[in-house]
């Protein structure tokens, strides 16, 4: 797995558009990247104050699944024996677009009952 880039070569390239007046393109040469990484880092640091790098990986689709469990439940209770690609496609029917992985991830009836 590669490493993020370090702090002062984000804030380096930043620096170059914001202080110095380059392109980014002509910034990402200076500092030896990308200029689609000096582009990203400049929103950053535009959204966030800084140019930090986001913790690597990490699941982005889970919480998307657990804000609706009822919503899945209700169509598994509705037929029980349903195979989790059948699950997936009903749910596809009403406006819920997931893949398989997912679904098996949403959290247990004991967990929505608290």
């Amino acid at each position: 797995m590669s490493m993020a880039l370090s702090l002062d070569l984000r804030r380096r390239g930043v620096a170059a558009v914001d202080e110095d007046g380059l392109t980014h393109r002509q910034a990402a040469e200076r500092v030896k990247v990308s200029a689609a990484s000096v582009s990203r880092w400049r929103a950053w640091a535009r959204e966030k104050g800084d140019p930090r790098p986001a913790p690597p990986g990490g699941d982005r689709r889970t919480h998307v699944i657990e804000a609706q469990p009822a919503a899945i439940l209700e169509v598994f209770e509705a037929r029980r024996d349903m195979r989790l690609e059948e699950l997936r496609a009903e749910l596809a029917g009403r406006g819920r677009s997931f893949r398989i992985r997912h679904i098996v991830a949403v959290p247990p009836p004991s967990r929505l009952d608290a």
